[in-house]
């Protein structure tokens, strides 16, 4: 258990260990930590090297051995086991259920002993703030999507879907030819060469109704290329529509969560945002979700629509 990765996590939990422990002989520790005593020793020779910032005496953790034991006499801070935050446990189990997803993943069982046990004392962890959206555990038909999915791209088949497009707030069929699974900002896609709207597209997984694997083989055209994804999913086009929305404090975090192209503070906490879209629809169903929390400055048909919607629903309503 040589390798960097397998080393670390061992020194940050070595020092909190032998500080509960007082001079706990060399052999036992190493029994505990599933390592070699000379191994052991070159771990705690690389503590010695470590510490707070400026490094000098006084700076560094220092152990002391007697005989085979060993005592530590200052700890440069490293006193108790890491502890997570809510919002910390979250991230982390984000990162590894993104990684969990990515085909042909090592040590997969040693991934989900981790999620396992960060879940299990994710409730004994201290708040900071309040974490929304992907920490939840995701439904049924998301984790049977998923590994249809992964059956299909290990088979090389094509599958048959049934998709919620929220753009166009739509359900269609759809047979795809996966070409791979991603993450981006936090959620699992596949991409695949659609049959019906012939060309690459990112499905999410979450808006998957259903999923069937075909027996005929996935074969994407080879001038199906895979979405750069660096900077995101969003792409603006200079052929898109510019809203410009005035937002209230409460709605502030729209800027934040979509992108917009420029911002300007205003009084009373206000916020105005110029932010481009694709489709008429989906822009106004975001608008009428916001209530009286936005103002639309421009276009002046974006306006129109979103009051005419607006009075449609409240007609409906009463």
């Amino acid at each position: 258990m040589n390798t960097s990765q397998e080393r670390l996590p061992r020194l940050l939990a070595l020092v909190p260990y032998l500080i509960a422990r007082p001079g706990i002989a060399l052999d036992e520790a190493a029994d505990d930590f599933g390592v070699s005593a000379r191994q052991l020793r070159k771990d705690l020779e690389l503590l010695w090297m470590c510490g707070l910032p400026g490094y000098g005496p006084g700076d560094l953790i220092d152990l002391s051995f007697e005989g085979d034991t060993i005592t530590v006499n200052f700890d440069a801070g490293m006193s108790r086991p890491l502890r997570l935050t809510g919002s910390e446990a979250t991230a982390l189990l984000v990162a590894l259920r993104a990684l969990l997803d990515a085909p042909g993943v090592a040590e997969a069982d040693a991934v989900r002993r981790a999620v396992a046990k960060i879940e299990a004392a994710a409730g004994q962890a201290q708040p900071a703030g309040v974490a929304v959206g992907l920490g939840v555990r995701e439904v049924a038909t998301t984790t049977k999507a998923r590994e249809v999915v992964q059956s299909a791209l290990r088979a090389k088949k094509a599958v048959h879907m049934t998709y919620y497009t929220a753009s166009k707030d739509e359900i269609t069929e759809r047979t795809v030819d996966p070409m791979r699974m991603l993450i981006v900002e936090g959620r699992s896609y596949l991409e695949a060469w659609c049959r019906r709207a012939e060309g690459v597209r990112l499905f999410r997984l979450d808006r998957v109704d259903g999923v069937t694997q075909l027996d005929e083989p996935a074969a994407p055209p080879p001038y199906a290329e895979q979405t750069d994804t660096t900077a995101g999913l969003f792409r603006s086009r200079p052929d898109q529509a510019v809203a410009q929305l005035i937002l209230s404090p409460d709605a502030r975090w729209v800027s934040e969560y979509y992108p917009v192209e420029h911002a300007a503070e205003l009084d009373d906490g206000r916020l105005r945002v110029w932010m481009r879209y694709a489709d008429t629809s989906w822009m106004v169903r975001l608008l009428l979700g916001l209530g009286g929390d936005v103002e639309v400055a421009e276009p002046v048909a974006l306006r129109e629509e979103l009051r005419s919607r607006a009075t449609a629903a409240l007609v409906r309503y009463r």
